[in-house]
């Protein structure tokens, strides 16, 4: 705790000077310390990295703290559980799977848990095998293989998506449940033939298997277009509607800056994680932001969805997965708290 409140009042000090910025410049102006600012708990779906660094650019520049903000940012333990770690009132906002939620909604249809900013257009699911056990980028070479992934997981429990897109069965293949930090040590050591990843998240195992020696199965070659982790809130909706666009509107603003230019934010989560190697960090951006900015991002902005999209994953995720209800697509996605949409647009 007292770790967290230290970080999120003194890490733009370290980062300005990261950055070559005089103290003071593009931090909060001095309006804010004289009244009171509205805490707000924000938790990731995992660890610090590159994939969340626009958060942590927006917190080190004081665009939180512009807005009347203090938010303090955790960690996560992955993308489903984001959702009810915002459900459960611990966290005001989150970061979470959009079709996990869709589930979520059909057996808590009271919840207030929305999303209200599509940070991933498009989910970057994937599994990745071994080349030296017959994996190819054809899903069916998956064919008896075993695959790791940790028990609660989006990529894994999205897999029954695309097992329908291919019109084969979901025991395609063998699961073998592994802890999130045991999965490249199972694909080096050869104890799995391939494993579940965000796309963004395999260069650990690039880094210890050659990329030429593993074959990468991206969901979205399977003719699925599924949203991925999405902003969400809950009470925090109802109680202070203006604090939740002002999250949105800071948030926003530092992931354009993230996608244009990279280096401050990467500063930033070197500030908050001094063990990042920097180099397997910015490579990692460079998958992210292929799965953030995308043709449908650049038609209709940053962090918006578009409605026929999120109709047909509501109705793919209540057909697999047979739901007992369907939420309406409009109670799963709010987009009545995004920014301007002149303030969301992106280039390509």
């Amino acid at each position: 705790m007292q770790r967290r409140h230290f970080l999120s009042s003194s890490l733009s000090t370290s980062i300005a000077a990261a950055v070559g910025a005089p103290l003071g410049l593009g931090l909060a102006p001095a309006v804010h310390a004289q009244r009171s600012l509205v805490p707000l708990k924000f938790t990731l779906d995992f660890r610090v990295t590159s994939q969340t660094s626009p958060f942590f650019l927006a917190l080190a520049k004081g665009y939180y703290k512009d807005e009347g903000l203090d938010v303090s940012i955790d960690v996560g333990s992955g993308s489903v559980a984001s959702i009810t770690r915002v459900a459960s009132g611990a966290y005001d906002l989150g970061l979470g799977d959009l079709s996990a939620l869709v589930e979520f909604h059909a057996q808590n249809p009271e919840t207030p848990v929305q999303a209200v900013y599509q940070y991933y257009n498009r989910a970057p699911f994937v599994i990745i095998g071994r080349r030296d056990r017959g994996i190819t980028e054809d899903f069916l070479s998956l064919k008896g293989k075993r695959v790791a992934a940790a028990a609660v997981e989006s990529t894994r429990r999205s897999w029954p998506m695309v097992a329908r897109a291919l019109k084969t069965g979901p025991d395609l293949f063998e699961w073998v449940t592994t802890d999130f930090s045991a999965r490249d040590n199972v694909m080096v050591r050869g104890d799995v033939d391939a494993a579940t990843y965000f796309h963004d998240s395999a260069v650990s195992l690039f880094a210890r298997i050659p990329p030429k020696d593993l074959a990468v199965l991206e969901y979205s070659r399977a003719g699925l277009q599924l949203y991925g982790n999405a902003l969400l809130a809950g009470k925090l909706l109802q109680e202070k509607p203006d604090a939740a666009r002002a999250f949105l509107r800071a948030s926003n603003r530092a992931l354009r800056e993230t996608l244009a230019q990279p280096d401050a934010a990467l500063a930033a989560i070197k500030a908050r994680e001094p063990i990042l190697n920097m180099d397997v960090e910015r490579e990692r951006w460079g998958i992210t932001r292929q799965y953030l900015n995308t043709a449908e991002t650049q038609a209709i902005g940053l962090g918006a969805v578009a409605p026929a999209v999120l109709a047909r994953q509501v109705d793919e995720v209540a057909t697999v997965f047979g739901l007992a209800r369907k939420p309406a697509p409009e109670r799963v996605f709010n987009p009545a708290f995004l920014p301007a949409a002149a303030e969301r647009k992106v280039a390509a």
